[in-house]
């Protein structure tokens, strides 16, 4: 008789109390799959299962591959990260830095120096995302760089409008989470001469096997593709193709490539492609023999580069996030593990994850070769979660690592 799964059988309560449509989960430990489940829904509507290989949206869980793609031009001698992105940027030669954060845009001061490639590797650029900032220059980043993940403006014209807006802090001065990652992927796009995705494609996907990973889901491949989920102001789960309001809004049919293709959480993925990528954080940046980062850049990317007061300000949506983590490059690193909130990640010194806006999470801890992976289709809409709505799905990711930790 087979056993069930436990991790399964406490989605299933989540899925059956209308808290999550569907979660798939994985968990990789001594050079094996341990674990993996697809529970619920792909399409609740349509009554169509969740399987293994359905295909999800993973947001932020991006910025990680893009951060990837850019310190191989590093190891390369392409770039330094101490180089001023404005050798290939020259939009970013004389940026001007707010006053205030929330203050007149007229209020500005000059840059003392140029933004780097460890700035935007770290978020410390002074760029944020108009959702994380009150003021004058929300409405400014709405304005002029259209939609967060699938805008309308051509890369070359965001990078402009981009650079003709103040910055909210001095470059180097401190951890800003923003579209740091995205103008690092439209650079890499500019250094390499093609298109992120086809960066991507060539130096990451192809080489790790990445067969359903990219900026779309192709038409033939439409059958796997997880519905978006979200709720309403009552709290009922409801669809969401869209995804949230303002610049969170996605096109939810694409099925071809665009000119825009967000670095920091445009990518679609599945459970084993998104397990390629992660084993390369406790494999030393090789997998199966095909080796993507120098272990040296690997373990700089997995090291805190942030101050301790950069730390101690560090913030999200008003929230502290590293009162037990530090930043490396493109992603959080556990410095406390007693302390360390499984949100972002948490196991022993040197795990390393980040998590995706729509219900994804991951995780890699070097100490243990341990991979664990949740994707799921869960919208965040900060407005509804300051009134309690559509946060179950991090109840639901918390108690898949304490379940997947005792495997």
């Amino acid at each position: 008789m087979t056993t069930p799964d436990p991790i399964a059988a406490t989605l299933g309560r989540y899925v059956d109390a209308d808290e999550i449509a569907g979660a798939a989960t994985l968990v990789w430990k001594d050079g094996r799959v341990v674990q993996t489940c697809a529970t619920g829904w792909r399409d609740r509507e349509s009554l169509d299962l969740l399987e293994r290989d359905a295909i999800f949206r993973i947001a932020s869980m991006t910025k990680p591959v893009t951060s990837v793609a850019a310190l191989m031009l590093v190891d390369e001698g392409k770039i330094a990260l101490t180089d001023p992105i404005s050798r290939w940027a020259p939009e970013f030669a004389q940026m001007r830095v707010l006053r205030s954060p929330t203050g007149p845009l007229d209020q500005t001061d000059p840059a003392v120096r140029e933004i780097t490639f460890d700035d935007l590797l770290t978020h410390r650029s002074g760029l944020t995302y108009s959702s994380f900032h009150d003021g004058p220059i929300q409405n400014a980043y709405d304005a002029v760089l259209g939609n967060q993940i699938d805008s309308h403006v051509a890369p070359d014209d965001w990078i402009a409008a981009l650079a003709g807006l103040p910055l909210i802090d001095q470059p180097g001065g401190g951890f800003h989470y923003g579209n740091s990652t995205d103008l690092l992927g439209f650079l890499v796009a500019r250094i390499e001469g093609e298109p992120l995705g086809a960066v991507l494609q060539r130096r990451i996907f192809d080489p790790l096997g990445m067969k359903d990973t990219g900026f779309f889901v192709p038409a033939g491949k439409a059958d796997r593709k997880a519905q978006m989920y979200g709720f309403n102001a009552d709290g009922v789960l409801t669809p969401r193709p869209t995804g949230a309001g303002g610049a969170g809004r996605v096109l939810p049919d694409r099925t071809t490539a665009t000119p825009y293709e967000a670095g920091s959480g445009g990518l679609w993925s599945t459970l084993d492609d998104y397990l390629a990528f992660a084993r390369l954080f406790v494999e030393d940046g090789a997998v199966d023999g095909v080796r993507l980062l120098r272990p040296e850049t690997l373990k700089a990317m997995m090291t805190n580069q942030l101050s301790e007061d950069q730390r101690a300000r560090g913030e999200t949506l008003g929230m502290p996030i590293f009162t037990a983590h530090g930043f490396g490059y493109g992603l959080a690193v556990v410095m406390d593990p007693a302390n360390a909130a499984v949100t972002r990640c948490k196991g022993g010194v040197g795990t390393v994850g980040w998590p995706g806006a729509y219900g994804g999470w991951w995780q890699a801890d070097p100490t243990t070769g341990t991979v664990m992976i949740f994707l799921a289709h869960n919208v965040m809409e900060p407005e509804l979660m300051a009134m309690g709505i559509g946060l179950n799905v991090y109840g639901a990711i918390t108690e898949f690592h304490g379940l997947a930790s005792a495997l």
